[in-house]
């Protein structure tokens, strides 16, 4: 990762000589002539609640915060931006502070943000109006602090971005998303039901604020997403139509250039998209700068298919015949599934094992229901429910993701998962009544509270517990392996036992014995690493390079 980060500074170095063609885009804004641009006044009813005329924003017992708004893409943004000012802030925050972690230096900072103008400098010309416009409106009520990274219109595109520019910089470190769909003789009444874990993890902190968006365009279906402060594009959503999306990233070519974010690319889809053809034609009219399935389910054909989309072509896969579709982090279709970087994706990466045991899981189950899915999305163990250890990359629930979520088209059921991660309840809203039917109350919760699906039981057991201390310990053994501190015998002995099925905690105990060439004990830690599930084909072959040199420094 770190070379990655080192060969764009690089370029970002020469692009401070060569900054051509930045000028236009950083000083480009959306055509607002036309559109009421003043700014809504917001009623603040108690810390959870705050009312601008028909748009709200509550926060429920859960913990999340549910969004109304409505009208033109500046009236939707200025409301947004308004009724989240204080979450948006925050959430810039805790965003920027974290590529402060990956980035401490000052200079390199600078050159960074030399080369996202110039990586970004036509990344306007491929969002649609309406979308720059309701990002305007939002970063409207953007913070002044960050004004040196870029101006806030400006940053409110690159952030659109970040999912995807993420994605390829950091090759798949922040993303592994699973998915799945079933219908037919695969659920209990033949209706459609889908599942997801949205894996794009930032930290802790960037998904403690989770917003649940139910918008009304004056364009376009009615819907709602599962979002976070800032951000208009869409990640998991359904609309009224019952057209659902949700994405995975695939393994993606560094590009040269940002095009459409693949996120504003499925708010669109899911703000004008009805059916399954409609969806695929809009995806063939935006070029894209990364690879990514997008998982599109429709109520109307009553199934879900894949549009695999990369900067160069898209394929649709469809299983005929069959009566469900799974999707992790590699292509499928024949467009894409032979192609180099796709095979290296399904060798070395974990997308194929919890392709498998998503397989596993739904064979184990011959009709599966709401509640059903969310079990499979809480699963934390391997395949053949061997234990992984907790915060395995290998399981379907990592216990990392942003939100699980889980769609009932043909009802207009959704749940989406509260917090820690999927082990909160999952929260089920009723798109028909929101839209249709529910009275202009905006101080009480959108949720369907008997449909609810209750938390897993696993937050209230001690392995929860020590998972929580884990993670605590863990950055601490990073901080001393990379500051070469001593650490004792007792925290090495704690560390392993708070998560003692997770190959992790041996390697990273290896590595400090090898540090401090304690190459007996390196030894012993590493070969206890290796009996158990390593995460990837290339971490497994790093441990085994490490024992040949011990070996060699043994003999």
């Amino acid at each position: 990762m770190k070379n990655r980060i080192l060969f764009f500074l690089f370029i970002g170095f020469i692009i401070l000589f060569v900054s051509c063609g930045t000028s236009k885009s950083m000083h480009h804004k959306p055509k607002l002539s036309g559109y009421n641009s003043e700014k809504p006044i917001v009623v603040k009813k108690s810390d959870s609640i705050f009312v601008s005329g028909k748009n709200s924003l509550l926060k429920n017992k859960q913990g999340l915060w549910e969004l109304y708004a409505e009208g033109d893409p500046l009236e939707i943004g200025l409301n947004t931006g308004a009724l989240t000012d204080s979450l948006l802030k925050k959430q810039q925050q805790i965003f920027f502070s974290k590529i402060k972690d990956f980035i401490p230096s000052g200079f390199q900072q600078r050159i960074l943000r030399q080369f996202l103008k110039w990586y970004n400098r036509k990344l306007y010309l491929n969002v649609p109006e309406e979308y720059q416009t309701e990002i305007y409106g939002v970063s409207e009520y953007s913070s002044d602090e960050f004004n040196y990274i870029a101006p806030k219109y400006q940053r409110g595109l690159y952030l659109h971005g970040a999912h995807d520019i993420g994605h390829a910089l950091q090759d798949l470190a922040l993303v592994g998303c699973s998915s799945f769909a079933v219908w037919n003789e695969k659920t209990e009444d033949g209706n459609l039901i889908l599942g997801r874990n949205f894996d794009f993890y930032v930290n802790d902190a960037f998904a403690e604020n989770k917003i649940i968006a139910f918008i009304n365009p004056k364009e376009g279906y009615k819907f709602m997403m599962v979002t976070w402060p800032g951000m208009i594009g869409a990640v998991s959503g359904m609309n009224q139509q019952g057209l659902t999306v949700t994405i995975n990233a695939s393994k993606s070519k560094i590009p040269l250039i940002a095009k459409t974010p693949i996120s504003i690319l499925t708010r669109e889809i899911l703000q004008h998209a009805k059916n399954i053809d409609e969806a695929t034609a809009i995806a063939k009219k935006r070029k894209v700068f990364v690879s990514e399935s997008i998982m599109v389910g429709s109520a109307n054909d009553n199934k879900a298919i894949l549009i695999e989309v990369s900067p160069k072509k898209m394929d649709v896969y469809d299983v005929s015949n069959n009566d469900q579709l799974i999707c992790s982090n590699h292509f499928q279709g024949d467009a894409f599934k032979n192609d180099k970087r796709n095979q290296e994706q399904i060798l070395n990466s974990h997308s194929e094992y919890r392709f498998e045991r998503m397989a596993e899981l739904l064979a184990e189950n011959s009709k599966v229901n709401p509640k059903i899915a969310s079990q499979i999305l809480r699963n934390k163990n391997g395949l053949k429910d061997i234990p992984l250890g907790y915060g395995s990359e290998k399981a379907l629930n990592q216990l990392m993701a942003h939100h699980g979520i889980i769609f009932e088209p043909k009802e207009k059921l959704v749940w989406v998962s509260a917090n820690p991660y999927q082990l909160g309840e999952f929260v089920c809203y009723d798109l028909n009544w929101i839209f249709n039917e529910r009275k202009n109350d905006s101080l009480i919760s959108f949720q369907k509270e008997n449909l609810n699906i209750a938390q897993d039981p696993f937050l209230e057991t001690m392995a929860f517990l020590n998972y929580k201390k884990f993670k605590i310990e863990d950055r601490k053994i990073d901080s001393f392996l990379e500051n070469k501190e001593k650490i004792s015998t007792e925290f090495i002995q704690n560390y392993q036992s708070l998560n003692p099925d997770y190959w992790v905690v041996y390697y990273k105990a290896g590595l400090y014995f090898y540090q401090i060439k304690d190459f007996q004990q390196a030894k012993l830690n590493f070969e206890k690493a290796l009996t158990k599930e390593i995460t990837t084909l290339p971490e497994k072959e790093k441990i085994e390079k490490y024992l040949k040199k011990i070996k060699r420094k043994l003999q």
